[in-house]
């Protein structure tokens, strides 16, 4: 599998699966999740009000991940994926990782083969960037997926950076 480093905007990634940070709701929000709604259009919406009519009418739980349709997106799917907030006082490090490897599962289910991933839960849900760069990336390369390329697609030379240096660890 191949990583590559983006620093950009997430809803313009042509790829097979943009994975969205997703809050448990699926009905859009802030950061990522409001950024994929908003572009991909009503039809994103409309998929994941009949996910919550259907199957999960509690919502997405954390760390597990859906697909449905990319609306306008320059992508075939959009895989929803609710990180966990992070907490000084519990280590949710394994919720995280179930991120990445349920939205690589749910990714080789569609026949996904190039993936575009924020860096989940980095943003509102406080998770230090550092930490949330090494657990992606170690998460991604010990994955066992047919995905052919994971593209991390980060909003800052911040991110890019924390991720080039846990590209770069992990090598």
């Amino acid at each position: 599998m191949r990583v590559v480093l983006v620093q950009g905007d997430i809803t313009a990634e042509a790829v097979d699966a943009v994975v969205n940070a997703a809050n448990s709701s699926l009905l859009g929000g802030g950061g990522v999740d409001g950024a994929i709604h908003r572009r991909g259009g009503p039809e994103i919406l409309a998929a994941c009000q009949d996910l919550r009519r259907s199957h999960y009418g509690k919502g997405l739980p954390t760390g597990q991940a859906v697909a449905t349709t990319a609306g306008r997106l320059p992508a075939r799917y959009v895989i929803h994926t609710v990180g966990p907030v992070w907490s000084r006082d519990e280590d949710r490090s394994e919720l995280l990782a179930s991120c990445y490897r349920e939205s690589l599962r749910v990714a080789d289910e569609l026949g996904a083969r190039t993936v575009a991933f924020p860096a989940i839960s980095t943003g509102i849900y406080g998770w230090p960037m550092a930490d949330g760069a090494r657990i992606a990336v170690e998460t991604v390369r010990a994955a066992r997926t047919e995905v052919e390329e994971v593209r991390f697609v980060l909003f800052d030379a911040a991110a890019y950076a924390a991720f080039e240096a846990a590209v770069g660890d992990a090598a």
